[in-house]
């Protein structure tokens, strides 16, 4: 099993002065969920290198096991510091693909043509995308063959608004996950803020938020 995970190459959080990127905890689970199922991982990112890291995922308020076993896992981290060009990888050569969250995706993989085009291609060819948090907002300019929001009539989930008002962002993202997916057609659907929440439809895996991402993972190692 061959299994592409897509990073975020955008550090800067809009006009704030403060710094984005991915968040450690919806990297770090379903990087070990799929590692310890026996899967290939290549990581992935627009710009390649060493992906930035949203600060505040690194917190000791944010710790989960998953983040610590990370910690210590020179592998791992020798891993995700050289992760390849997007513009190099081809769908044929995975079986799935995941994008972690973390703000950074709203701004660089929901516009980026490669990341687009990746992602319809996986679609056309049946395999599983997953997305969790703010990463389902690389769908934002996905279409299916017939040139329809490929969201359009799909049960999905993401950062709800509720979650994004309560950690003070909802004027500073580009735009709000759950408001793009309800736009593009999306049967948006959410649990309670913060608890763990995930959605099957078809090939299509959402998570709602960083308490997601572990479920997410085994459902794209289901799948």
């Amino acid at each position: 099993m061959k299994i592409l995970i897509a990073l975020t190459s955008h550090d800067q959080l809009g006009d704030t002065g403060h710094k984005t990127g991915f968040w450690l905890e919806e990297f770090a689970a379903p990087y070990y969920a799929f590692k310890d199922a026996g899967a290939t991982l290549t990581l992935a990112s627009p710009r390649g290198g060493q992906p930035p890291l949203d600060p505040k995922s690194d917190d000791p308020s944010a710790q989960t096991p998953a983040t610590l076993r990370f910690r210590n896992d020179a592998e791992g981290q020798a891993l995700l510091a050289s992760t390849a060009r997007l513009e190099t990888v081809h769908e044929g050569d995975f079986d799935a693909v995941f994008f972690p969250g973390g703000h950074g995706p709203l701004w660089d993989l929901a516009e980026d043509a490669q990341t687009i085009a990746l992602i319809e291609t996986f679609h056309r060819a049946g395999k599983p995308i997953a997305a969790v948090c703010h990463a389902p907002g690389v769908f934002r300019h996905t279409r299916k063959a017939d040139g329809t929001p490929l969201v359009q009539g799909r049960r999905v989930t993401g950062f709800s608004n509720t979650e994004e008002a309560a950690v003070g962002l909802t004027e500073v993202v580009p735009f709000l996950v759950e408001d793009m997916l309800k736009a593009h057609g999306g049967d948006y659907q959410k649990g309670p803020d913060w608890a763990p929440f995930v959605i099957i439809d078809g090939n299509l895996i959402t998570g709602q938020n960083p308490a997601s991402s572990e479920q997410v993972a085994l459902a794209l190692l289901k799948a």
